[in-house]
């Protein structure tokens, strides 16, 4: 699905990506963990075109996507929720879902300035989204209006309505109630049910070892280990990364 290879990416004398290689298998939901400073984010501004590499390559489904601005990258397939919110806060939850459903860049600028109108498939997957998030029943709300939780839930919804290949998610539980992390991890595991193939960042490490099927760990821009759950969490190399020597 997601090939990275001997990525790399400095900041002066700091190595955010070190010779950075992983492989992302497709309808599983995979983790991307290590301690802060790690360099997980600075991969994925990389693979969602917000960075640019110094050297290394990316590749999704065969096509290399290394240079791609983030539109193109957003068209080929990723999807991606933020780990701040990035929602139109002046409109409602359905209407943000309406703009992220337009199939391109253009619709989607266009859609900004003027009122489009949805097909009759692209208003049943907006209605299948809302109810599978469970968010149905406050689609005409302004997201201003909504709660944290509500909020990251709508963000989710909006980057699983727009036709993607590969979900990612920056902390997508953070800062959550028990009872919507709950909600996400449910859905998160129902997603992969019917075909996704997701990556995520997030520093609950309860959650990742609970919902995900593979987890790769990086310390300092580099990998140091990936495996199931169960390998990563009686790792020494992970445990001496999070707790030290």
């Amino acid at each position: 699905m997601l090939k990275i290879k001997n990525l790399n990416k400095n900041y002066g004398a700091i190595k955010a990506a070190d010779n950075c290689s992983f492989t992302i298998k497709p309808n599983k939901i995979t983790g991307l963990i290590g301690p802060n400073g790690a360099g997980k984010s600075t991969i994925f501004n990389i693979v969602s075109g917000f960075e640019t590499e110094d050297s290394g390559t990316i590749i999704l489904n065969k096509i290399d996507i290394s240079k791609f601005p983030p539109y193109k990258i957003a068209n080929s397939g990723i999807s991606r929720v933020f780990q701040k919110s990035k929602l139109f806060e002046n409109l409602s939850v359905y209407d943000n879902l309406a703009i992220a459903i337009q199939e391109d860049n253009t619709s989607f600028f266009k859609s900004l300035f003027k009122t489009s109108k949805l097909t009759e498939e692209q208003e049943k997957r907006i209605t299948e989204i809302l109810k599978l998030l469970r968010i149905y029943d406050i689609k005409d709300k302004q997201c201003r209006e909504l709660s944290y939780g509500q909020k990251r839930l709508t963000e989710l919804a909006r980057a699983i309505v727009k036709k993607h290949k590969l979900l990612m998610l920056d902390e997508p539980v953070a800062g959550v109630h028990p009872s919507v992390r709950n909600t996400i991890m449910d859905i998160l595991k129902l997603l992969k049910g019917n075909g996704e193939t997701i990556l995520l960042i997030e520093h609950d490490m309860f959650f990742t070892l609970k919902v995900c099927d593979e987890i790769i760990v990086m310390d300092d821009g580099k990998v140091i280990a990936q495996g199931t759950p169960s390998q990563i969490k009686n790792n020494k190399k992970v445990l001496e990364a999070y707790l030290g020597d």
